[in-house]
């Protein structure tokens, strides 16, 4: 089972050593530090994934860690230890950053209660992150040890201290908002919004009321004067996912607030300029939507200064175990659970399975067998009925494909499950099977599969 790596600082030798002893007894990785600098090389020697410190250290203090943290490993949540007449510093320092903090004497209950829910929320306060659409479960999430999703990672960091505007290419589930919000902490705005919008999500007839805001009377049921989430977002950083579902009319409307930097509100005269960086995502190939007519060329290539694609979970299997090995912490903490790991049977099933719906499917698979196991093991019968067939059939000719070694029938099965959850899509049907099109077409015709 993944140990938590918790870093403990704090210049009160025997507090420290006691929290220490208390945390490890709960399972997790400990490592102390009893000053600022100290502090400063756990977090590159350690690598903690989370960081409790208290606000008056000798050389430094707190805040001056937090800043650091925030500046170069934002994903780690950093809990604050505090007197109590330090209270309003620490709730100062939520606004830097800080998940949250704790008043001195620590209750064992609350440290762990709030540790859990630092690891559970990616390690974010509400203060840092602001979603005005498609309010959801937060996503948690780990960056990747294999050489995709490492040059991933360099590219964030090559990006996020510029200006320019990034299209992130992905398919649904990949974490392509969690590469935006990479771009906007490592970046110059960091302390400011970030407010990301499923455009998906957005009814066609609002979303401009939604992105630009209205003045009162505009339109029915513009009761009263809107901001936008353009104003909103102001000095910071908008996260447009799924960018290609804006309709034609707003397309045009963004082009000109990319252009012009500045705002009208849905029937109001005057302009409102902004100071926004733009961040956007599709699982779409919007070149071929620029070819349809779909989109705007134009607003393409505004969008596009700079392009990242994060790669699928078939793609970077060698990061698997790492990401189930997450997701089970999150999955204990979420549902009070201590399942110690999985089975050999079942990690065989995980690593055989294309895994469509990627890192969110992963996390839901993984929350759902945690749910269902009683002992200490996950085992096999917890899985989703269609993970286990899937995984005992796999393709001709590509050892890497569903298909191969599978029976005729359970064949004819897989393309016809593969087909409905690619909508029918042949194209995607193909790339989840890991085959060309040509031999999916000779399947379908040998199953007489016709659509």
């Amino acid at each position: 089972m993944h140990m938590i790596r918790a870093l403990v600082v704090d210049d009160d030798v025997t507090f420290c050593l006691m929290l220490k002893t208390f945390l490890m007894k709960k399972g997790f990785e400990v490592e102390t530090a009893f000053s600022y600098s100290e502090g400063v090389r756990q977090l590159a020697k350690f690598n903690p994934e989370v960081i409790l410190t208290d606000l008056r250290l000798p050389d430094k203090d707190g805040i001056d860690l937090l800043e650091k943290v925030m500046r170069e490993k934002p994903q780690i949540p950093v809990i604050l230890m505090t007197g109590y007449a330090d209270i309003r510093t620490a709730v100062q320092a939520m606004k830097l950053g800080a998940f949250d903090y704790v008043a001195k004497p620590i209750s064992p209950d609350e440290i762990l209660a709030t540790i859990g829910a630092a690891l559970t929320a990616g390690g974010k306060s509400g203060s840092r992150a602001v979603r005005t659409i498609g309010v959801g479960e937060k996503v948690s999430y780990i960056e990747g040890k294999s050489p995709l999703a490492l040059k991933t990672l360099e590219f964030v960091k090559l990006v996020a201290p510029t200006s320019m505007s990034v299209l992130i290419l992905g398919e649904s589930g990949t974490g392509k908002e969690f590469v935006a919000r990479r771009i906007h902490n490592l970046s110059s705005r960091g302390n400011k919004p970030f407010i990301a919008i499923d455009c998906g999500a957005l009814p066609k007839d609002l979303a401009a009321s939604e992105l630009f805001g209205h003045v009162k009377g505009s339109f029915t049921g513009a009761i009263t004067d809107k901001q936008g989430q353009f104003e909103a977002a102001n000095g910071g950083t908008l996260f447009l996912d799924e960018v290609g579902n804006l309709s034609y009319d707003v397309q045009m409307q963004l082009l000109r607030v990319i252009q012009e930097r500045k705002v009208r509100r849905v029937g109001a005269n005057a302009e409102v300029p902004v100071d926004i960086r733009i961040l956007s995502a599709t699982n779409e190939d919007l070149k071929q939507a620029v070819a349809n007519g779909d989109f705007r060329e134009d607003l393409y290539h505004r969008l596009n200064e700079f392009s990242i694609v994060v790669h699928s979970l078939r793609e970077r299997k060698s990061d698997l175990v790492l990401f189930v090995s997450h997701f089970l912490s999150v999955a204990n903490a979420e549902l009070n659970r201590q399942v110690a790991g999985f089975s050999e049977e079942v990690m065989s099933v995980f690593m055989d399975y294309y895994w469509p719906g990627n890192l969110r499917e992963l996390k839901n698979v993984v929350k759902r067998t945690v749910l269902l196991t009683h002992g200490d093991m996950v085992e096999i019968g917890t899985l989703p009925n269609e993970m286990i067939a899937d995984s005992q059939c796999i393709s001709l000719g590509d050892s890497n494909s569903p298909l191969k070694g599978a029976a005729a029938k359970s064949e004819q099965e897989l393309i016809l499950q593969t087909l409905e959850r690619a909508k029918y899509n042949k194209t995607k049907t193909a790339q989840l099977l890991n085959i060309d099109r040509k031999t999916l077409y000779n399947k379908m015709r040998q199953y007489n599969i016709d659509l």
